[in-house]
């Protein structure tokens, strides 16, 4: 064979293996669709063509680095914005313990009771508003990834809004100590969890106080934030890292809290987050094996440390980032390569995702799982009235509820379940339906501004351009067959949304 014939087929070859890498990458419309849905809050026509366009490549580095805080749509923007409180948390907390004291101070029953339910619904008027902006940022915003993080890593370090007065913390939880960090490393994620007052009255830290150890936040700390059940630690463990954690709490009041002289320096404020000395348990400690000597907040910022870089904490957030994703738990060999990612990273979030987002084991789950009912109603609606900002987020928000994955609703420690199994049973399907049906039949109340408004005309597109193009290729012969009876527009649309194939 010449010479030049030799390298031109050489080169042919190349160009040949070049093609089909890229060609792998890019995937097909439908793995491209499925790609999509699975990393954002459900795929859309809009969103598709701009991945399209893109490439799963450069799409991936944006949402993987997005601007701080990229701009919502305006109509969105303006909504968020008018449910932002205008004052910090620690002057609103200090407002509703006023309020509150004023309600228990009247003499009269009734007065008293009347004040003590404005109270109470002052309280719960703050937590839909914060569950509101969720919603929006959740349904509109174009870093769809973060927002998705912001979702997980509230569930993984879970406040209930019922208790105390955490409707009045709960949306500065979301927006100051989890959304900013949903990218960042995960020991600052962490740090921010711990020195948020909503953590620290859900899980009791606030009277954690030396002498009157509370061990509720160091043992679900260990358990469900970081390392996990079974991971390595003792009873020990729990005790000595709840002795480290004295001190930290909460004080609404203007005025530091006076500590002795020699102990000055290790007070800590910052808004309603406070270490006081006084509470501090200074005596030297064990913990996971290390020595810690006793000296103030330093022995905390040691003992994150020593959490975050256990590889038991790798496995764990790495595997549940795995299974959040993709819909059913990783194989061990994946585990291991994200553990690995997190380990060699420090806890960057971001190495990590990278290296799930780009394994073949995710993409051979893509399609996979089943959707829980936050992601199921939140897709619905995307795809239903894409780049059209809803006016209300009280329907999603009672279908939430409904469902049983009200926002910020679980009472206990551990988070709403990951595992499909706890989303599909009879009556979950039953209700889904339900549900289906109000999504698909008209605006259901979601373009109504206020409750005596007008609701604006609406009505959702399903058979859309993606529909035709790509999603109906990914159905079955037997859910075409169920659509083709479809009597109308609405039944269709009823139809669709309780596919099996849009509930994976």
């Amino acid at each position: 064979m010449p010479p030049a014939l030799s390298v031109l087929r050489r080169l042919a070859a190349v160009l040949a293996f070049g093609a089909t890498i890229a060609n792998a990458a890019a995937g097909s419309p439908a793995d491209d669709a499925r790609f999509l849905d699975a990393l954002t809050w459900g795929v859309t026509p809009s969103s598709f063509a701009e991945l399209r366009g893109m490439g799963r490549g450069r799409w991936l580095h944006e949402q993987l680095h997005p601007q701080p805080t990229p701009a919502l749509p305006d109509a969105a923007q303006a909504q968020v914005d008018a449910l932002r409180p205008h004052t910090s948390l620690l002057e609103r907390v200090a407002a509703f313990e006023a309020q509150a004291k004023a309600a228990n101070a009247e003499s009269d029953p009734d007065t008293k009771k009347a004040a003590q339910q404005a109270y109470q619904a002052t309280l719960s008027a703050a937590a839909r508003d914060a569950a509101a902006a969720t919603i929006l940022r959740a349904l509109s915003a174009p870093d769809q990834v973060r927002e998705r993080l912001t979702w997980f890593w509230f569930n993984r370090f879970n406040v209930h809004q019922g208790k105390a007065n955490l409707r009045a913390m709960v949306g500065d939880y979301v927006d100051d100590a989890i959304r900013p960090h949903a990218l960042g490393r995960f020991r600052d994620l962490l740090a921010a969890t711990l020195r948020h007052p909503a953590m620290l009255r859900y899980l009791d830290n606030a009277e954690n106080a030396a002498g009157h150890l509370n061990e509720n936040y160091a043992r679900e700390l260990m358990e469900l934030h970081t390392m996990g059940v079974g991971s390595g630690y003792a009873q020990d463990d729990v005790e000595s890292l709840a002795r480290i954690l004295t001190g930290i709490g909460i004080d609404a009041r203007p005025d530091d809290p006076k500590v002795r002289p020699e102990r000055q320096a290790d007070l800590v404020r910052a808004g309603l987050f406070t270490f006081n000395p006084n509470r501090h348990d200074y005596g030297d400690k064990t913990f996971l094996g290390h020595a810690i000597r006793g000296r103030g907040w330093p022995e905390i910022e040691e003992a994150l440390d020593l959490i975050v870089r256990h590889p038991a904490t790798a496995r764990s957030v790495s595997g549940a980032l795995a299974t959040y994703f993709m819909g059913t738990a990783p194989p061990d060999a994946l585990t291991d390569r994200l553990a690995a990612a997190f380990a060699r990273s420090d806890g960057d979030i971001v190495a990590v995702l990278d290296a799930l987002f780009r394994a073949p084991e995710f993409e051979a789950a893509l399609g996979g799982g089943f959707k829980d009912p936050v992601r199921y109603v939140l897709s619905a609606v995307r795809l239903a009235y894409d780049g059209r900002v809803v006016r209300s987020t009280a329907p999603v928000q009672g279908w939430l509820n409904r469902l049983g994955e009200g926002l910020f609703n679980r009472s206990t420690p551990d988070g709403y379940p990951l595992a499909q199994g706890a989303w599909n049973g009879p009556g979950q399907m039953t209700t889904r339906f339900e549900v289906a049906r109000q999504i698909g039949s008209g605006p259901a109340g979601l373009f109504k501004p206020a409750p005596d408004a007008v609701e604006e005309p609406a009505f959702p597109l399903l058979q859309n351009a993606l529909y035709f193009s790509t999603l109906s290729a990914t159905l079955s012969e037997a859910t075409r067959a169920a659509l083709a009876r479809a009597v109308s527009p609405q039944d269709w649309n009823t139809l669709f949304l309780s596919a099996p194939e849009f509930m994976r």
